[in-house]
């Protein structure tokens, strides 16, 4: 099916919100335009901590508030996403809210209707609202269905030019906490004969050390004890290649924080997951506490760091 001839956009009343500040809520309603990011909204809330309640009929959003509100801090962050599911939808929703007792704020999503057809198009779905007409005849009645929404939400975003890591982007700035977007960030000590972690981002071989395996009293200590530490790290190129390769991490944290990656993986190895890679991730480690510390400030915290020895134990 090829795709129709480029719609103008729908006017709007005002440009939508890209940058928003965070409402003070304690629910927060999700809706807009059928095919506008909805559903990859309410993932990315997930993410980010909220309990997500996903296709609420609208006349359960005020017993599902006053749930929330009675739950005493144990369900801290509440979204409900509702969408078009029939013509009295509109009204159903505006009394709704209007029998909400706490407080609430509206996020609405909005697309053009060149880009919302080739959305439906590309999977192939029909529009909840076209019945036997064209895409466009369901978007144009869901627009009309929720003009009055759209003039009362606290936040919206167009995703006409976003893709699906832009608008998460976009909705993290606007419902995130600092603490629930940084980094986390695990360094993996682990040993080659055992096979390669296989959630490794970057994969680090310090086999080019001596290995203290072949020092008799070294032999039946790990990298945690301070023999074998000081052992592998009074080795040439040991500090070097923890300053170098700290460094050299620096622009990959940021990318990872800039791209709202949640979670990353080094993983370090030698032979056996024992001595040289427990000793250098251990050391490397605080090198990257150490630079995080020094480049952190309130707006945008370092990582969390987190060390794991996966074969430190084995025979």
């Amino acid at each position: 099916m090829s795709a129709p001839p480029e719609q103008p956009e729908h006017p709007q009343a005002e440009p939508p919100a890209t940058e928003p500040s965070q409402p003070e809520h304690d629910l927060l309603v999700i809706t807009g335009l059928s095919g506008a990011g909805r559903s990859t909204t309410a993932h990315v809330l997930e993410d980010l901590g909220w309990y997500v309640v996903d296709n609420l009929p609208p006349q359960m959003l005020g017993p599902l508030a006053q749930l929330a509100a009675q739950a005493s801090g144990a369900v801290p962050k509440v979204a409900v996403v509702l969408d078009v599911r029939g013509r009295g939808f509109s009204a159903d929703l505006a009394a709704a809210l209007a029998e909400v007792r706490v407080r609430r704020s509206i996020l609405f999503l909005e697309a053009s209707d060149a880009v919302l057809v080739r959305r439906f198009e590309s999977v192939r779905r029909p529009h909840p609202l076209q019945e036997e007409g064209r895409i466009l005849d369901g978007i144009e009645t869901e627009r009309e269905l929720l003009r009055d929404l759209r003039a009362a939400a606290d936040v919206v975003i167009d995703t006409s030019d976003l893709n699906v890591h832009q608008l998460a982007a976009s909705v993290t700035r606007a419902f995130g906490e600092a603490e629930a977007t940084r980094l986390r960030l695990t360094l993996l000590s682990f040993g080659f004969k055992y096979g390669l972690p296989t959630d490794a981002d970057h994969v680090v071989d310090v086999r080019f050390l001596p290995n203290p395996h072949w020092v008799p009293e070294l032999r039946p200590l790990t990298g945690r004890d301070d023999p074998v530490s000081s052992y592998v790290l009074g080795q040439d190129g040991a500090e070097e290649f923890l300053d170098r390769y700290a460094a050299a991490l620096q622009p990959v944290i940021a990318g990872y924080q800039r791209e709202h990656r949640r979670y990353a993986t080094v993983a370090i190895g030698c032979t056996g997951g024992k001595h040289r890679s427990v000793a250098m991730t251990e050391a490397l480690t605080a090198r990257l506490q150490a630079l995080a510390d020094e480049r952190a400030d309130g707006e945008h915290p370092g990582p969390v760091l987190r060390v794991a020895h996966r074969d430190l134990g084995r025979e």
